[in-house]
C-alpha cells in the first residue's frame, strides 16, 4: 500500500479532475463541494483531542464521502491501530468508484448509495466517530415527494417536525442519529445559515435536547472556506448523549477551528432554539437577555416589492412607454434597482413620479386583451410581442389573470434594500425615504406605517424626516445581527427579520407627536 500522504496527493489531483467534469450549475444543484484539505485536518485534529478514552478503537463513518477527504485526515491524525472499521457512503457513482480506488487498500469500505434511504445498522455496529460535509442542496432542488419522505423519516425516528424549506444537509444531520452509537463523537461541516433561519429551528432544538453540543464554530463570512461556493460555514461538534443540567457549550468565531478569534461558553438552557444563534460568541460583558421592547413590526407592515415574473418586459423607461403609445393609466412609477439608485431621499415631481435621471414605469392593467385592442392599441401591440418571446410560459406570468396585471402595492414612504455587504461601521442595507408615488420591485422591502405610526404621520407630517433619521440611525451591527449571512459577507434581510429589529426610539418619537393621549404607544398592548 502507498503511504497515506501519497494517496492524498492523488486524491487532490482527482478532485480537480472530477470538479471539472461538471458545470458550476450542476455542482450547485447536487451540492458537491469538496472539503479543503487543511479544514479536514483541523476537524480530525479536534476529534483526536476530544476522543476518549484515548486507547479505545473507533468505528468511522462519513455519510457523504465524496472521494475521502475526511478519511485521509483521519489516517493522518489517528494511529491505524485505533481504527476498528471505516465506512463511507456516496451517492455519486463516479465519486464512489474513485474513493474505492484511492482508499480501498487503505481500509475504507465504500458504499454507493443514498444515505437518506438506507436502514441504520443495529446497536453495536454503529459509528463511534462520524465526520461529514453533507451535500448543500437547497430545498428548491428537492422534489415534493423527496421532501415528504425525508420529513416523514425525521418525524418517525426523532419525533421532530422540520420545515419544507430545509436543505438536504439538515436531513443528513438529523437522520444520522440512528447511525451513531451512544457517546458517538460527531463533527459536521454545514452552512452557518441554520443558526438564523426559521427552518433551522429543528436543528437548533436537536442540538439543545437530543445530544450534547460541545463546540460550535462559525467561520468569518469574509473568509470563505470553499473557493467554489458562496456559502458561510460552521463546524458543529457534539456527542450522542442527552445534555446534563447546566451543560455549557463552547461557541467560537473567526480565524480557524483550532485558533478562533472569539470564544464564549454558553448554557444552552438560556439560548432557546427560537433565537438567532449567530449572535454568539458575544463581546465581553454581553448578556443573554431577550429584547422585550417594541420592534419595527409594531410600527410597519413590511412586505416585499412586487414580483413581475419578467422585469425586462414589464418594466421600461417612461420615455419608451410613451414612444410605444401605452396610456398613462396602465403604467405605474417604479423605482430602479438598488445598484442604479444612489439617492436615499426620493423627491417627487408634480405628477407624483420620482425626480430621478431615468424614470421607470411598470405595466399594470386589469382590462382584457380584446378590449385593449380597441382602446389602447399601443399597449395591445406591445403585449403581442411576448407571444414569440416565451414569457407567457413563466410561472408568475401564467398564474395571473390577466397575465399583465401586477401585484397591488400602494406607494410606499420608506424602503430598505435586503441584500448587501458591509463590515464594521459600514451598513449592509440602505433605508430610503420615498416622497413619490413610486412602488418597487422585490429587490426592496417596503415599510408601510401602521397603527400609532400611521396615526402620528397623518397628524404630524413633520414626523417623516424624524422617522427617516431613526431608520438611518440603525447601526450596521444591529442590521447584520437581525439578518443572515452568506459566503463573502453577503448579508440578507427577510421581512420578518427586519420587523424584529428593536424600535424603542420609534415609540418615543411617536409619543412626542401623537396628540391623543389615549392612543399613545404602549408596548404591552400590542
Amino acid at each position: 500500500m502507498q503511504p497515506i500522504e501519497t494517496i492524498e496527493r492523488s486524491r487532490q489531483e482527482r478532485q480537480v479532475e472530477l470538479d471539472g467534469m461538471k458545470s458550476q450549475g450542476e455542482r450547485n444543484r447536487l451540492g458537491q463541494f469538496a472539503t479543503p484539505e487543511l479544514l479536514a485536518l483541523d476537524m480530525l485534529k479536534l476529534a483526536r483531542e476530544l476522543w476518549t478514552p484515548a486507547s479505545e478503537k473507533l468505528r468511522f463513518l462519513d455519510p457523504a464521502l465524496g472521494i475521502g477527504s475526511f478519511y485521509s485526515a483521519l489516517r493522518r491524525t489517528f494511529p491505524k491501530r485505533f481504527i476498528e472499521s471505516a465506512d463511507g457512503i456516496e451517492l455519486d457513482h463516479t465519486f464512489g468508484r474513485t474513493a474505492r480506488e484511492l482508499w480501498g487498500e487503505a481500509g475504507l469500505q465504500v458504499r454507493d448509495a443514498d444515505f437518506t434511504r438506507l436502514t441504520p445498522p443495529q446497536a453495536g455496529k454503529r459509528a463511534t466517530l462520524l465526520v461529514a460535509n453533507p451535500p448543500y442542496v437547497r430545498h428548491h432542488h428537492l422534489n415534493g415527494s423527496d421532501k415528504l419522505r425525508l420529513q416523514s423519516v425525521v418525524a418517525s425516528r426523532l419525533s421532530m417536525k422540520i420545515s419544507g424549506l430545509a436543505g438536504l444537509y439538515c436531513y443528513f444531520l438529523l437522520l444520522s442519529h440512528d447511525w451513531m452509537e451512544d457517546e458517538c463523537l460527531a463533527l459536521w461541516l454545514i452552512p452557518s445559515e441554520f443558526l438564523d433561519v426559521n427552518y433551522g429551528v429543528t436543528l437548533r432544538e436537536y442540538l439543545r435536547q437530543k445530544v450534547t453540543l460541545l463546540r460550535l464554530h462559525r467561520f468569518d463570512p469574509t473568509e470563505v472556506q470553499f473557493s467554489d461556493a458562496l456559502v458561510s460555514s460552521a463546524v458543529v461538534v457534539f456527542r450522542k448523549v442527552p445534555p446534563t443540567v447546566g451543560h455549557r457549550a463552547l461557541f467560537t468565531f473567526g480565524g480557524s477551528l483550532t485558533k478562533p478569534r472569539r470564544r464564549q461558553e454558553l448554557n444552552l438552557t438560556k439560548l432557546p432554539s427560537s433565537m438567532k444563534w449567530s449572535a454568539y460568541p458575544q463581546s465581553r460583558g454581553a448578556k443573554l437577555t431577550g429584547d422585550l421592547g417594541p420592534h419595527l413590526s409594531d410600527f410597519f407592515s413590511i412586505k416585499r416589492g412586487i414580483a413581475t415574473g419578467a422585469n425586462e418586459f414589464f418594466i421600461l423607461p417612461r420615455s419608451r412607454a410613451r414612444e410605444l403609445g401605452i396610456p398613462d393609466e396602465f403604467l405605474r412609477p417604479i423605482l430602479p434597482s438598488p445598484r442604479h439608485l444612489h439617492e436615499t431621499v426620493i423627491e417627487a415631481g408634480p405628477d407624483g413620479y420620482p425626480l430621478l435621471p431615468k424614470q421607470l414605469v411598470v405595466i399594470d392593467c386589469a382590462l382584457p386583451e380584446e378590449q385593449l385592442q380597441a382602446t389602447a392599441p399601443g399597449l395591445y401591440s406591445y403585449l403581442q410581442t411576448t407571444k414569440t418571446a416565451g414569457l407567457l410560459d413563466r410561472y408568475l406570468v401564467r398564474k395571473r389573470s390577466p397575465w399583465y396585471r401586477q401585484e397591488q402595492r400602494a406607494p410606499v414612504p420608506f424602503l430598505s434594500t435586503y441584500m448587501g455587504r458591509g463590515t464594521g461601521t459600514a451598513k449592509p442595507f440602505r433605508f430610503i425615504w420615498n416622497k413619490s408615488n413610486a412602488i418597487a420591485a422585490n429587490v426592496y422591502l417596503l415599510l408601510y406605517p401602521v397603527r400609532d405610526m400611521k396615526l402620528a404621520l397623518a397628524q404630524e407630517p413633520g414626523l417623516y424626516p424624524v422617522i427617516y433619521d431613526l431608520l438611518q440611525a440603525i447601526g450596521g451591527d444591529a442590521l447584520r445581527a437581525g439578518g443572515r449571512v452568506y459566503g463573502g459577507a453577503l448579508h440578507k434581510l427577510e421581512p420578518k427579520e427586519l420587523g424584529g429589529l428593536p424600535a424603542a426610539a420609534f415609540a418615543q418619537a411617536i409619543a412626542a407627536h401623537v396628540h391623543r393621549p389615549e392612543t399613545l404607544f404602549d408596548a404591552r398592548v400590542l
